[in-house]
């Protein structure tokens, strides 16, 4: 990613962009296969996210139908706007092969303009 240089300072939450232009973050988890690059590429190509972080592969312990689980999986870091949430979830739910995947959505309170603009930007339709 290019980097973009920011004039003044960050913004910190006080901006006044419609609900839809809200940034969030966006955590999944995905499991090891081969298929995760492509998906990602998918998100970012149909402007569901402005980025994908996938994350170093990880062992996880959870509990899952009443019995303990490990399994190795990524987590994705995904940023994008509250308006492409709901284009965002149908896109991962009919690619996720899990019958649950992890879905967390956290509001970002503030940040660079510059970079809450690109998010903006990379997402809009």
């Amino acid at each position: 990613m290019r980097t973009i240089q920011e004039s003044g300072s960050p913004d910190n939450g006080g901006s006044h962009e419609s609900p839809g232009d809200q940034v969030v973050i966006v955590l999944t988890t995905w499991p090891d296969d081969d298929r995760a690059g492509e998906v990602a590429r998918r998100l970012v190509e149909h402007r569901l996210a402005a980025c994908v972080t996938r994350l170093p592969r990880h062992r996880v312990t959870y509990r899952w139908q009443g019995a303990i689980e490990e399994a190795e999986e990524h987590q994705w870091v995904i940023k994008t706007t509250r308006g492409a949430l709901p284009r965002l979830w149908d896109a991962v739910r009919a690619a996720h092969p899990y019958e649950t995947p992890e879905w967390l959505v956290l509001d970002v309170a503030g940040g660079g303009e510059a970079y809450l603009q690109w998010v903006r930007a990379s997402t809009a339709i």
